[in-house]
């Protein structure tokens, strides 16, 4: 099932590679062994690949995802809450005897279902059902990454701190919880002094208020080309491009680590190198940092 993504082409490999062409051992016949659900507020190119095409109504992701998750426990909907989401009664029933029949099921979401109304709440309600539908067959769950190496920040985080974004450190201790801490709310809220952003480009994607936000603080930008963040940025660092002149890993959507080893040299230095600079430099303690003026006053 692929819900608020458009994988024929935003990840064109996605249905050949991985999801809908591949044999094996316990789908053999490939494709005919699979049902593909599609779940958009329009036709997509992806249409054409689906079995079954289910058109909500823009907004209504959340309200759907509940109503699934309510028939599935066998509670009662009503029919008006059901013709709210632009489906009917009988499709929700086919979908959830398809989905409990499955041998093994897979929810791809992409940025229709968590960057719209509801945000964080969508995404939270879909991994919900996935976890529930594991009452009757396997489920999982994944999101359908949209820039390049995501699935790595989030690991690295979740290594390190038990979260895997929308985190805050203010406090000295890493706190969860998305819609506050979260990037976009945060610049849209206008509660930054300040943007460091290594190897992404907001200003392309987040909306307007975040964009015009980013232009009015100090924004410092580390990426190897030129992009929609970096003209609003008061500081743009050239850096290698990885995997191609700089090393490193990148992690596949399903968290397979992919060693990088550059292929050619570069005349700018790595994100790495540049982080460690800044760092080193920082470490220094400058007069104009609080830490350091408390210090120069003890010692007197």
């Amino acid at each position: 099932m692929y819900w608020g993504g458009n994988p024929a082409e935003c990840h064109p490999r996605h249905f050949t590679k991985y999801a809908l062409m591949p044999k094996s051992k316990f789908l053999p016949n490939g494709r005919k062994d699979r049902t593909v659900v599609l779940v958009d507020i329009r036709e997509t190119k992806s249409v054409k690949a689906a079995d079954l095409f289910l058109q909500v109504r823009p907004g209504k992701d959340f309200e759907l995802l509940t109503i699934l998750r309510a028939l599935l426990k066998g509670h009662d909907v009503g029919d008006r809450e059901i013709a709210q989401t632009g489906l009917d009664r009988a499709v929700l029933e086919d979908l959830l005897s398809r989905m409990k029949a499955s041998k093994f099921g897979a929810i791809f979401f992409g940025m229709g279902l968590s960057m719209t109304r509801g945000k964080h709440m969508n995404s939270a309600a879909l991994l919900t059902l996935a976890a529930e539908l594991n009452s009757f067959t396997k489920f999982v769950a994944m999101p359908m990454r949209g820039h390049g190496n995501v699935t790595g920040a989030d690991v690295i985080m979740r290594w390190q701190t038990g979260y895997p974004f929308g985190i805050s450190f203010n406090r000295g201790y890493p706190r969860y919880n998305p819609g506050e801490f979260s990037t976009v709310d945060v610049l849209v809220r206008g509660d930054t002094d300040c943007a460091f952003i290594i190897g992404a480009d907001p200003g392309a994607t987040m909306p307007r208020p975040a964009i015009e936000h980013l232009a009015r603080i100090p924004t410092i930008v580390l990426d190897p080309h030129v992009t929609h963040t970096s003209r609003i940025a008061k500081v743009h660092i050239t850096t290698a491009p990885a995997g191609i002149a700089a090393p490193g890993t990148a992690y596949r959507m399903d968290e397979i680590p992919l060693p990088l080893s550059p292929a050619i040299d570069s005349p700018y230095p790595t994100d790495e190198q540049v982080i460690k600079q800044i760092r080193a430099h920082l470490e220094q303690k400058p007069n104009w940092l609080p830490d350091s003026q408390q210090t120069l006053a003890s010692q007197v």
